[in-house]
């Protein structure tokens, strides 16, 4: 993949607001897949599709842990997207106890 492929498919995953939301409450470090349902309202399914597409951005990273998985912003992001979630301000989220 070349670098304007990379580009569009990362700009592109910075292009809803529920993945947005999903690298706000990333900031303060990482989750777990659970901790972010009751942000965004939605199904764990649909959660764990909108985290899908930011990994497959290279975006985040994921780490499995029992059953669960647990993400947090890659530390090496391009400067146009580190730009972009440095825009976005904090979501402070009650960590669950899985």
């Amino acid at each position: 993949m070349d670098n304007v492929e990379v580009m569009a498919k990362q700009l592109k995953a910075v292009s809803d607001p529920n993945r947005l939301k999903l690298l706000a409450c990333l900031k303060k470090g990482e989750l777990c897949a659970c901790d972010f349902v009751g942000v965004l309202n939605i199904s764990q399914p649909a959660v764990s599709q909108q985290l899908r597409k930011l990994k497959e951005a290279g975006m985040i990273l994921e780490r499995p842990a029992g059953t669960w998985k647990h993400y947090r912003l890659n530390d090496k992001l391009p400067p146009y997207i580190q730009a972009i979630i440095d825009q976005l301000e904090e979501i402070i989220i009650i960590k669950c106890e899985c």
